[in-house]
C-alpha cells in the first residue's frame, strides 16, 4: 500500500497486514515522529476542558462588556460557543484518523491546498506567540491587584521563565500541569455560577437591571466589537488536536475530548458571561479596559458584593489561567513549527525532538518571541495591548477554524469519491455535514464583519492606523498565501480523487479500544469522565 511522507511530499511504500480485528499497520504510515506518546485520556480531555480559559474570558469580558453591554456579550459567547463546538467535532474526525504533530496545518496540505497550508501553518505559529505575549502581558494586570510595587517588566520575566520550565522538563509534566490547572478553573467556574447567581451585591439583588437599562451599549457596532474578544477566549480548544499526536490512544481519547466540548462551552462561557452581565454594570470605571484599575469582572462582581476573601481567590484563579494559558500556547506553537517542518515549509531542525520527546529548537523560538513581546506592554496600558493582540489572534483563529472545518469537508468528499463509507471511519461525527459547513460559514462571514469595523472603528472614523493595528492578520495571511501560491503554481484545489487517504494515517485494532493504564484525575476526573463517556 502507498504510504505518504510528510517530510518529503512523496510516495514510499509500507507494509500493512491485514488481521481479524481490522487493518494494522507496522508503523504509523508517516505520522510517526520523535515526539513520545505519553499523555493519557485525562490529559486530553482536560486540557480540551481548560486550554483555552485565560485572560480572554476572565479579563476581557470586561472590555466587552463595556463595549457592547450585557446582551451582546452573551449573544457573542453563544455564536462562537457554536462556531467551536462544530470546529471541534470536525478535529474529532480527523485527529483520531490522523493524529499529526501539526495536525490542521498538515490536514490542510493533504486535503485543500500546500499554499493554504503555508498560510495556516505560518500565520497560526504566529498566533501561539501572540498569546504567549498577551498572557504574560496580563500576569502584570492580574497581580496589580494585590501590588503595583513591582515593575511590570519583572513580572514578565519571572513568569516568562515560568512557561519556560513547564514546557521545557517533559510532556508528562507539561500535562500534569494542565490537568491541575484546568481541574481548579473547572472547579471556580461552579463556584461563581452558584455563587453570583441572581446577583450579589452589598445592597441587595439586583436581578437583569443592566440588561433592562441597555442591554446594546454601542448598537450592532458594539455587538461585533464584542466578537474579537469571545472568539480569543475560546482560542485554544483547536489544541486537542495537536495533543492527539502525543497521546496513547487517540481513537479513545479524543473523541472524549470532543465530547467534554459542550460541558465547558455551557459552563465557562455561557453561564460565566451571563453572571457578570448580571452582577457588575458595563459602565463601572474599574472594569478591565475602562478608566479605574483595570480589574476582571469577575473580581468587580465579588468585590462589589462585600466578598473579599473570593474577590481574591478569583484573582487567584485568574492568575493561574494565565500562566496555563500562556504554557499552553508554547507547547502548540513548537508542534506546529515540527509539522510545517515534516511539510518542508519550515527549517529542518525545528522537525526535531530530543531522546525526551521535547522539540526544543522549536520551544526556543516560539517562547523566545512570545516572551519578547511581551516587554510591549512596558509603555503601553495593559488594556491597549489586550485590545491590539486580541484582534490579531482572533483573524488567525477564525482562519484556522475555517481551514480545519473546510478540511473536514474537503476529506470527507476525497473519502465519498474513492468508494469509501463513512462506516469505515474509526471514528464518525454525527454532525457532518451541517456542523463543518456551520463554522466555515460564520468565520468567512466574522472575518467580513471584521473588516468592516477596522475600517470604520468604534467611537472612532476610518483611518490607516486603526485598520492595519486591528486588519493585519488577514493582510498577513492574504500575503504569505500569494507567496506560497507563487511558489507551487498548478491547481488552486488538490485532486480529491488523487488524495493518499492512507498514507499519514493512523490504523487501529479491536484492542485499541482498551484503556491502557489510565486513571480519572480525582473525584472531579471521575465526575468528567462519566459525563463524556
Amino acid at each position: 500500500m502507498a504510504a505518504f511522507d510528510s517530510s518529503s511530499h512523496k510516495t514510499t511504500e509500507k507494509t500493512v497486514e491485514p488481521t481479524d480485528s481490522g487493518w494494522v499497520s507496522d508503523v504509523d504510515h508517516g505520522a510517526e515522529t520523535e515526539l513520545h506518546r505519553t499523555l493519557s485520556t485525562r490529559h486530553i480531555t482536560m486540557i480540551a476542558l481548560g486550554s483555552s480559559i485565560g485572560m480572554g474570558l476572565w479579563l476581557g469580558s470586561g472590555t466587552s462588556l463595556a463595549n457592547g453591554g450585557p446582551a451582546a456579550i452573551f449573544i457573542g459567547y453563544i455564536l462562537s460557543g457554536t462556531m467551536i463546538w462544530a470546529v471541534s467535532h470536525s478535529i474529532g474526525e480527523m485527529a483520531v484518523m490522523y493524529p499529526l504533530p501539526s495536525a490542521f496545518v498538515q490536514w490542510t496540505s493533504m486535503f485543500v491546498d500546500p499554499s493554504a497550508a503555508f498560510a495556516l501553518g505560518w500565520s497560526y505559529w504566529f498566533n501561539y506567540f501572540i498569546v504567549i505575549a498577551n498572557e504574560l502581558q496580563a500576569v502584570n494586570t492580574v497581580l496589580t491587584f494585590w501590588t503595583d510595587k513591582v515593575h511590570v517588566a519583572a513580572w514578565i520575566s519571572i513568569f516568562w521563565v515560568v512557561i519556560i520550565l513547564i514546557n521545557v522538563v517533559g510532556v508528562k509534566f507539561f500535562g500534569e500541569i494542565e490537568v491541575i490547572s484546568s481541574t481548579i478553573k473547572f472547579s471556580w467556574i461552579i463556584v461563581v455560577i452558584i455563587s453570583l447567581i441572581g446577583g450579589a451585591p452589598a445592597e441587595g439583588p439586583i436581578g437583569f437591571r443592566y440588561w433592562n437599562s441597555e442591554p446594546f451599549t454601542n448598537g450592532f457596532k458594539g455587538f461585533l466589537s464584542v466578537m474579537p474578544t469571545c472568539i480569543f477566549a475560546m482560542s485554544g480548544s483547536e489544541n486537542c488536536a495537536l495533543v492527539a499526536a502525543e497521546t496513547t490512544n487517540p481513537r479513545k481519547s479524543v473523541p472524549r475530548a470532543v465530547g467534554s466540548m459542550w460541558l465547558r462551552l455551557s459552563l465557562f462561557y455561557v453561564l460565566g458571561s451571563l453572571m457578570i452581565t448580571i452582577t457588575v454594570d458595563p459602565m463601572n470605571e474599574d472594569l478591565f479596559g475602562a478608566s479605574g484599575v483595570n480589574a476582571s469582572p469577575f473580581v468587580i462582581a465579588y468585590r462589589n458584593a462585600g466578598l473579599a476573601p473570593l474577590a481574591h481567590i478569583m484573582n487567584a484563579v485568574i492568575f493561574i489561567s494565565v500562566v496555563s494559558t500562556g504554557s499552553i500556547s508554547g507547547y502548540g506553537g513548537a508542534r506546529t513549527l515540527m509539522g510545517m517542518a515534516h511539510l518542508n515549509i519550515a527549517p529542518k531542525i525545528l522537525g526535531k525532538a530530543d531522546k525526551a520527546g521535547r522539540p526544543l529548537a522549536g520551544l526556543g523560538v516560539t517562547l523566545l518571541i512570545g516572551g519578547g513581546l511581551a516587554y510591549l506592554n512596558v509603555n503601553n496600558s495593559g488594556a491597549e495591548v489586550f485590545t491590539w493582540f486580541s484582534n490579531l489572534t482572533s483573524l488567525f483563529t477564525l482562519f484556522g477554524w475555517g481551514m480545519i472545518c473546510l478540511s473536514h469537508i474537503r476529506m470527507r468528499y476525497a473519502w465519498k469519491l474513492q468508494g469509501r463509507h463513512p462506516s469505515e471511519l474509526p471514528w464518525k461525527s454525527w454532525t457532518y455535514p451541517y456542523g463543518a459547513y456551520w463554522g466555515l460559514f460564520w468565520c468567512i462571514l466574522l472575518i467580513i464583519a471584521e473588516f468592516y469595523l477596522s475600517l470604520w472603528p468604534l467611537g472612532g472614523s476610518p483611518n490607516a492606523k486603526d485598520f492595519f493595528a486591528n486588519y493585519v492578520s488577514v493582510v498577513a495571511i492574504v500575503v504569505i498565501y500569494l507567496g506560497a501560491r507563487i511558489y507551487y503554481r498548478g491547481s488552486w484545489w488538490i485532486d480529491a480523487s488523487t488524495i493518499d487517504l492512507d498514507g499519514l494515517r493512523r490504523f487501529y485494532s479491536d484492542r485499541d479500544l482498551e484503556a491502557k493504564g489510565e486513571k480519572r484525575g480525582g473525584i472531579l476526573g471521575k465526575v468528567v469522565g462519566a459525563i463524556t463517556d
